[in-house]
């Protein structure tokens, strides 16, 4: 009979990023949906233009946005500048390592939380 351990560091990780989406709640008043819906509002924070009504294309600008300045900690994106319009552009700097979908979300989840501990936006 296999068991299931469960790791504490994992358990960490999650109470954390719990803890971060209820930060977010108490601030903008709804809860992200998932680590896309994080990442749209780091989007929006860097870009620093405040709240919105963004097209689709915008949107998904946002969130490669989040992942490029997020990302950036670990030198895999360099800011090369903004635009006439205020959007910041990234230049990839390394390649990023071959994860599966769930190694990318976790480390992304985690460059998240270290993003806001940085910014110290709580």
């Amino acid at each position: 009979m296999q068991t299931n351990k469960i790791n504490p560091e994992d358990l960490e990780f999650e109470f954390r990023w719990g803890q971060l989406l209820n930060k977010i709640q108490k601030t903008i008043g709804q809860r992200p949906k998932d680590l896309n819906g994080v990442l749209f509002l780091i989007g929006v924070q860097e870009l620093g233009q405040g709240h919105k009504n963004f097209t689709k294309e915008e949107k998904q600008d946002l969130m490669h946005i989040a992942i490029c300045r997020v990302l950036s900690k670990l030198g895999f994106y360099t800011l090369v500048g903004t635009d006439q319009d205020g959007w910041p552009h990234w230049e990839l700097a390394k390649p990023l390592p071959q994860f599966d979908l769930l190694e990318q979300e976790k480390l992304l989840k985690n460059q998240v939380l270290e993003y806001f501990a940085d910014e110290q936006i709580f």
